[in-house]
């Protein structure tokens, strides 16, 4: 399987996991009705029904994405929801966009913008520009999980790898932690900056699309760390974390887990 493939494959899987959190955030927003959006950074298309949802049938959401094989899939997505007429879709780059000033009503990038963001200051300048005065810029990043319940010294050895802290990276400067983004936003000249933290939790029994989100999660935020931990925390990992090991965590009768997003915003100001 490509590298692409297996990407694609683990959104699909994760989306059961993450969608009530993205549409509790896409609420707290406020979308206005027949308003015109851009998601930046769509990847495969999962938020551009949410959104569309938001603004109505008389709004549009436009998806864009440097890669043009998400874009495929987020196309795919939105005929198979019967959504073509109510959405673009658009290669370009989140720190190059292909749009004229003013072109959109507000801006959404989740799990993208930020992934991770050096010059973080020039980007959001970037995306606001983009958008109407009095529109809403708004980012969503994941910013934390508790998902091993029982083994917090094994947990905490997996976050301190470079997957583990990811989005963030191993070098990058205090001031460009994305938890600092309120400053980011104000600088960049946006007002009413907000800063709100959403929360994804599953409990046992866990049905089998659960199950399998939350296994890919792990995956996801772990399953390359095997070099930057000492042998006993990855046997650990491996029995703990993998769906075929009969000690697999999220088995557990008494199992939660929980893992969280924030969602920064502002308007732009004139």
């Amino acid at each position: 399987m490509s590298d692409t493939a297996e990407y694609v494959e683990k959104l699909q899987v994760t989306d059961p996991l993450r969608a009530p959190l993205l549409r509790s955030a896409i609420k707290a927003l406020k979308l206005p009705k027949a308003t015109h959006g851009l998601d930046a950074g769509c990847g495969i298309g999962l938020q551009i029904p949410l959104l569309a949802e938001a603004v109505g049938p008389e709004g549009h959401v436009t998806g864009l994405d440097v890669r043009t094989g998400l874009l495929a899939q987020a196309e795919l997505l939105a005929k198979d929801l019967g959504l073509m007429g109510q959405t673009s879709l658009r290669q370009g780059d989140l720190n190059d966009l292909p749009f004229e000033d003013h072109t959109f009503d507000w801006l959404w990038s989740a799990s993208a913008a930020g992934y991770p963001a050096h010059q973080p200051l020039q980007l959001l300048c970037e995306l606001g520009r983009v958008v109407r005065p009095g529109g809403a810029v708004a980012i969503l990043i994941y910013t934390s999980q508790a998902l091993l319940p029982g083994y917090p010294m094994t947990e905490a050895r997996l976050n301190a790898t470079a997957m583990g802290i990811a989005p963030f990276t191993v070098d990058m400067p205090p001031e460009d932690h994305w938890l600092r983004a309120v400053g980011w936003f104000r600088q960049a000249g946006l007002t009413e900056v907000k800063a709100q933290t959403f929360v994804s939790e599953v409990q046992a029994p866990l049905g089998d699309e659960l199950r399998a989100a939350v296994a890919a999660l792990i995956d996801m935020r772990w399953g390359r760390a095997e070099s930057e931990v000492d042998p006993q925390t990855w046997a650990e990992y491996e029995r703990l974390c993998r769906p075929g090991s009969p000690d697999f965590i999220v088995d557990s009768p008494d199992y939660y887990a929980f893992f969280t997003e924030t969602l920064f915003h502002g308007q732009v100001s004139g």
